[in-house]
């Protein structure tokens, strides 16, 4: 039932987060895409036809995901799979068949613009976002 197509975006959390930016244009070529307010530190640099997210752990989207990246804290806080189109509530009915917590769609912004989003966990916990389309 689910198609990949490709990674469509992964979201890094950081302590350093002008520094992380820096880094990805400066020294891996990718260029700035959007950017939010410092009130919400998210940074959206363009890799190709993918996006990475530099999020400020200091910032409101930061601290939504817990401590900062060390010993007890995580620097990626989830990755989105854009996976080819396929109804809503179909898609919904067969990740619960699977036994997959699903969450509701909501328009996201990733790769290739605003999109239909739902967040799941994986079977080792991590957030995997799928994008439909």
């Amino acid at each position: 039932m689910i198609k990949p197509k490709l990674i469509d975006h992964i979201v890094l959390r950081t302590d350093r987060y002008r520094e992380l930016i820096d880094f990805y244009c400066d020294v891996l070529g990718c260029v700035l895409e959007r950017e939010t307010s410092d009130e919400v530190g998210l940074t959206q640099l363009r890799a190709g036809n993918s996006l990475i997210d530099i999020v400020n752990v200091d910032a409101e989207l930061g601290k939504a995901g817990g401590p900062s990246p060390g010993e007890f804290g995580h620097n990626v806080d989830h990755f989105c799979l854009q996976i080819e189109p396929v109804g809503e509530e179909a898609l919904k009915a067969y990740l619960l068949k699977n036994g997959v917590e699903v969450g509701d769609f909501q328009d996201r912004y990733g790769a290739q613009g605003l999109g239909r989003t739902i967040y799941i966990k994986d079977i080792a916990g991590n957030t995997v976002e799928l994008s439909n389309g």
